[in-house]
């Protein structure tokens, strides 16, 4: 049993990818089953879009730069690459795009797309890299071949479907009409209310 718990626990942490984004996938289940219901299709895609952001971005790209910068040489050994300085550069990129992952967790869908954008040029030329080492070195080391590679090919094709279906069902969107129409619904009998005084204001004075 410890042998199945060590060989789960080392294949969640070496795939962090995958395990970020099921978490992600999990934490928007809870936030659907917690909210109003009805649950909305517009609900559900904004649930999902904020905690792919939250987990396959922000924490996904901080345990990269842990890993990286303060254990490169594990993190190249799984790459199948030498160790490098070069690899706290890359791990300080990703503390950058992790910040920005948090920053776009709850804001509009204008910096959400910022923060899909830039992570999913960085994963797709990773995957390019990736192809070229494995024809070019035959490097099938499972951080360069297995499901990493996999992650970096489609967590972007995630990301960017997300952002297309929640800009076609902007749930945030529709409620500020919603309370925009309600106050202005207010106004014009808070108008009323104060005509429906002055004259008896201009009487008082009078007096």
């Amino acid at each position: 049993m410890q042998e199945v718990i060590r060989t789960a626990v080392v294949f969640m942490l070496s795939n962090f990818t995958l395990t970020f984004f099921v978490l992600g996938l999990a934490a928007a289940a809870v936030a659907v089953a917690g909210g109003p219901k009805p649950a909305t299709g517009a609900r559900v895609i904004q649930a999902l879009l904020e905690y792919f952001i939250l987990f396959s971005i922000g924490l996904g790209f901080l345990y990269n730069f842990v890993m990286h910068v303060f254990f490169g040489e594990m993190a190249a050994a799984f790459i199948g690459w030498e160790d490098s300085p070069f690899q706290a550069e890359l791990g300080w990129a990703s503390l950058g795009f992790s910040l920005v992952g948090f920053a776009a967790f709850k804001a509009g869908l204008g910096v959400k797309a910022v923060s899909v954008l830039g992570p999913a040029a960085f994963l797709w030329g990773a995957a390019a890299t990736h192809v070229v080492q494995m024809a070019a070195e035959g490097n099938f080391a499972p951080g360069n071949a297995g499901v990493i590679f996999y992650t970096d090919l489609l967590l972007p094709v995630v990301g960017f479907v997300l952002l297309w279906l929640a800009r076609r069902h902007p749930a945030e969107r529709t409620v500020r009409q919603d309370g925009a129409a309600g106050v202005a619904g207010q106004v014009p009998a808070a108008r009323q209310g104060s005509r429906s005084f002055a004259p008896r204001l201009r009487h008082t004075r009078l007096r």
